[in-house]
């Protein structure tokens, strides 16, 4: 049951996500409060000061990437030549692995960024070619970690770092911050903070704490920012200012196009650009990689949905050499579609199934495929996104010992959406709401934009637009006030003169000069 919303309502509710208040940058805690930091940077230190080969470990998604691109950038700052790695997905698979160890051998110190917590197997064949190896990554533990020199990983039960949500690319920002201590070198770390900032948003880590100052932070930073790649981004998306809501919707998928089509090392080199020149031409990759990347997506989400059995609980789909770039993402759709957990397999030709799960809800997709590992190869990810992979013959058993998990796990299914912070009349949309909201940002994963519910509206106007006529654009009234709206991604018809309920967020339209309000549509139910 919803309740009439007031601005102090509101206020206050949004208020209780941030249970310490409003950090700021001076409220970061110390690099040593995490295990084996210094024990990592006085290695690095040797290791620089006795001119060993250094590479740098990375990974294919967004975080990956910029952490990979800060650890290139901090060691091109104090002119120290390193080499950098980041496996292709498709013929290196994920982190470092034993498709990876031949290719850096003759490496003194190899050190990961935003993997390697469950090389094992690496770990020893490094060990095996007298590669000391040390581990940054803020995934969680498998029973067996990796044997190594160093790992710093906030989720290790020894370590005093206070904060378990932190993404690849803060630890990597931090690593550079204890290292800059030990070289005792002046160098700019808000700099750096816009790369963090950008992995904070694409890794979605909770917009709340440390993560929040720090975005914050990134955000003014890249605002700022004479990085060449940025501005190119800026010119592309003709944006003089970047929101989260920019890097999350816009610039996140564009660097995350280059792991999923073809190799990520695309999207590094396009952040470290020199110059203005390089990083437009660069960034018109991403955008070819980009454009590819929907239009296969589009095709498998089609292909996706034809197979949905409505009757499980656990969407589970597979298909013949499906691009396993993206069915992570058309997992994501399918899922939202059916407001169901789904996983999108994609079948080699050789009999074995590699793919990708999203959960929807309370559901703990990664609790319930756990209980699954003996019919599974591999698996890793957290509550709300998995990666794995099994044998064909494995596939029935895997279902149905899934939907079992699902059934035994008794998730509690919520009557209605639970970002809906409240039931908000139209006579109380005004720019004091707006301003308030304002007040909470940057949203995203921890702190969602707030969404709100009406009553009884009538749909005065729904017309279609956008190339494909995808979109909608609406008048809405309630009680003679009259409000405009837009729904994204949308295929429904909608009757004129219908009663319904409408679910939304309310943003300000900025459009020649004038400002209005206007109803960004999630859902609408028919009454």
């Amino acid at each position: 049951m919803t309740k009439k919303l007031t601005l102090q309502a509101l206020d206050r509710l949004l208020q209780t996500r941030f249970k310490e208040g409003f950090l700021s940058l001076k409220d970061l805690p110390n690099p040593s409060t995490f295990k084996d930091m210094d024990k990592a940077t006085a290695r690095i230190v040797s290791a620089i000061q006795n001119k060993e080969k250094i590479t740098i470990v990375g990974d294919y998604d967004v975080d990956g990437v910029t952490s990979t691109t800060l650890m290139r950038l901090f060691f091109a700052e104090i002119e120290y030549d390193i080499e950098w790695i980041i496996p292709n997905r498709f013929k290196d698979g994920y982190g470092l692995s034993a498709n990876i160890v031949p290719q850096i051998l003759g490496t003194d110190l190899a050190i990961t960024v935003d993997n390697g917590i469950s090389a094992v197997y690496a770990a020893k064949l490094c060990k095996e070619e007298g590669i000391e190896l040390i581990i940054t990554d803020h995934h969680l533990l498998a029973p067996e970690v990796p044997e190594c020199y160093a790992i710093i990983d906030q989720k290790q039960e020894s370590c005093t770092f206070p904060y378990a949500d932190v993404c690849g690319a803060q630890i990597a920002w931090y690593l550079i911050a204890s290292l800059k201590n030990a070289l005792n070198i002046k160098i700019n770390m808000i700099s750096y903070m816009e790369l963090v900032s950008i992995a904070i948003i694409a890794d979605m880590m909770p917009l709340q704490h440390i993560n929040r100052a720090m975005v914050e932070a990134g955000l003014r930073a890249l605002n700022k920012s004479t990085k060449p790649a940025i501005k190119a981004f800026k010119e592309h998306a003709q944006k003089e200012t970047l929101t989260a809501e920019d890097i999350g919707f816009f610039l996140a998928p564009l660097l995350n196009s280059a792991g999923r089509m073809e190799d990520a090392s695309y999207a590094v080199d396009f952040l470290t650009s020199t110059n203005i020149y390089d990083a437009r031409v660069r960034l018109e990759r991403l955008v070819d990689f980009n454009t590819l990347r929907k239009a296969t997506e589009q095709d498998l989400t089609e292909k996706a949905l034809a197979q949905v059995n409505v009757e499980d609980e656990v969407i589970v789909v597979e298909g013949k050499e499906w691009h396993e770039g993206v069915v992570g993402i058309v997992a994501a759709r399918v899922s939202r579609q059916h407001e169901k957990p789904c996983i999108v397999l994609s079948n080699n030709g050789e009999g074995i199934l590699k793919g990708s799960g999203r959960s929807f809800g309370v559901c703990d997709l990664f609790a319930i495929t756990d209980s699954c590992r003996e019919h599974l190869e591999k698996f890793g990810g957290h509550q709300a996104a998995i990666g794995l992979s099994l044998h064909e013959k494995s596939l029935e058993a895997f279902k149905s010992q899934l939907q079992t998990n699902y059934a035994l796990a008794d998730f509690k299914k919520e009557d209605s959406d639970p970002d809906i912070v409240g039931e908000l009349p139209f006579s109380s949309i005004s720019f004091d709401l707006t301003t308030l909201i304002k007040k909470y940002e940057p949203y995203g994963q921890g702190n969602p934009t707030p969404k709100f519910i009406s009553k009884h509206v009538e749909i005065l106007q729904a017309d279609t637009m956008g190339k494909e006529g995808e979109h909608l654009r609406f008048s809405f009234v309630q009680e003679g006030i009259v409000m405009a709206g837009v729904q994204f991604k949308t295929r429904e018809v909608y009757e004129i003169g219908s009663n319904v309920d409408v679910i939304y967020t309310v943003n300000e339209n900025h459009f020649r000069g004038k400002v209005t309000l206007q109803l960004m549509v999630d859902k609408i139910v028919v009454t």
